[in-house]
């Protein structure tokens, strides 16, 4: 009982402890020049969408009578089949791919960390039923669970941020499941049950709040596997619908006329590539800078 209460009471150093670990995770990160190159490139993205519809030269859905013009000074991306300007629609289209990534990422993280966080908790029934639904989930690949969501709500951006993010919980799921198993048999975690703290308040003070660096590198990771797979609906015509200037279904816009009109599918399938490279990089950056065990190579 003595050396929970000690454990306990001595919690007020853990905060410097924490300081300093994040400052090192951070150095750790920034050494990393690809990490650092995908951070930029994923700022630059971010900074594109919020002011997208600002700086487009054109309106997106605007056609302008000049059907499949190539790239030139007046159209630096060229024009589509219709004669919209296919800069302003991807510059404008960065603000549907980036919220499509992330609200799919939150909207799959929030439910699959409670319920790995659970299931590693409390073990039992709860860990049995919890875990087999999340069996069950990952035997359908992603874009296939994706594609049943989308199937029974209808195509639209919407339901497609719905579709990813459920095809997505079960690898957050299983994740935290795996980390809250070893932490909660430490020690401090026992003195916090002993000095009578209440099971929700460990779970999420003492449990969670130390399983928290797999969740940051596999949502950044997801951020891009969500897009890709938003865009790879929507080229399927099962995501947004036009004339809605989303990256994956101006590529498919394109994809009849590739050899006459290039640009229609390259500027937008190079603006995808772009953003999930970043995140890729950003990800792998971050897993190194929490695990210091991990050969940094820049």
């Amino acid at each position: 009982m003595t050396a929970g209460l000690d454990a306990v009471q001595a919690t007020p150093d853990v905060a410097p402890r924490r300081k300093g670990a994040r400052t090192q995770w951070v150095r750790r990160f920034m050494r990393n020049k690809g990490a650092v190159v995908g951070a930029v490139v994923l700022l630059a993205w971010g900074i594109v969408a919020l002011l997208g519809a600002r700086i487009a030269p054109y309106d997106p859905t605007e056609t302008l009578e000049l059907a499949r013009r190539p790239p030139s000074a007046a159209f630096w991306f060229g024009t589509d089949l219709l004669g919209r300007d296919v800069f302003s629609r991807v510059l404008v289209g960065s603000q549907i791919s980036l919220q499509l990534g992330f609200i799919s990422v939150t909207l799959c993280a929030i439910p699959g960390v409670l319920l790995g966080l659970v299931a590693g908790y409390k073990g039992g029934w709860w860990d049995t039923i919890i875990s087999r639904v999340m069996d069950a989930m990952l035997a359908f690949p992603s874009i296939l669970l994706a594609l049943v969501v989308i199937a029974a709500l209808g195509p639209s951006i919407q339901n497609v941020m719905i579709a990813v993010g459920v095809a997505t919980v079960p690898q957050y799921a299983r994740l935290v499941r795996g980390s809250v198993l070893s932490i909660k048999q430490l020690p401090y975690v026992e003195a916090a049950r002993v000095v009578g703290n209440p099971t929700w308040r460990i779970m999420l003070h003492h449990v969670l709040a130390n399983a928290y660096a797999p969740v940051v590198v596999l949502s950044t990771l997801q951020v891009g596997n969500a897009i890709l797979i938003g865009s790879g609906l929507s080229f399927l015509g099962l995501g947004a619908q036009p004339p809605i200037p989303e990256w994956g279904l101006m590529s498919a816009e394109g994809r009849e006329v590739l050899r006459r009109a290039w640009w229609i599918s390259t500027f937008p399938g190079i603006a995808i590539l772009t953003v999930v490279v970043a995140c890729n990089l950003v990800g792998d950056g971050l897993r190194s800078a929490f695990d210091p065990r991990m050969r940094v190579d820049g």
